[in-house]
């Protein structure tokens, strides 16, 4: 299995994303990851057949499309699983109104009189 970063739009995040959108996207990058984990765990079943078609070439198109349809999957929240995480990781994030606070307090110049 290829360890190449998922390039679908939905799946990368802008440098200027917020924490929450950061999140959201690494969520669904796992539930990406976790699909492929499942769906290469499933092609090393083997139920006794002959490999008549079997190819290198065959190998690989199987991998690629199993990662297409974890990428695709987790784009569209079928699983659910990028949801629930991004549920319960947000629970440590900065509210909205403190990360606002925090940068305005950094931004703000010292008066005249103040030390």
């Amino acid at each position: 299995m290829s360890t190449i970063a998922s390039s679908v739009a939905g799946l990368t995040t802008a440098p200027t994303a917020t924490d929450r959108e950061k999140l959201s996207a690494v969520a669904k990058q796992f539930e990406a990851l976790f699909m492929r984990q499942m769906l290469s765990a499933a092609r090393k079943s083997d139920f006794g057949g002959d490999k008549l078609f079997s190819s290198q070439a065959l190998d690989t198109f199987n991998q690629m499309q199993d990662e297409h349809f974890a990428d695709v999957t987790a784009q569209t929240g079928m699983l659910g699983f990028a949801t629930i995480i991004e549920a319960q990781m947000a629970r440590f994030l900065p509210t909205e109104s403190s990360e606002t606070a925090a940068t305005g307090q950094a931004d703000a110049k010292p008066t005249a009189g103040g030390v």
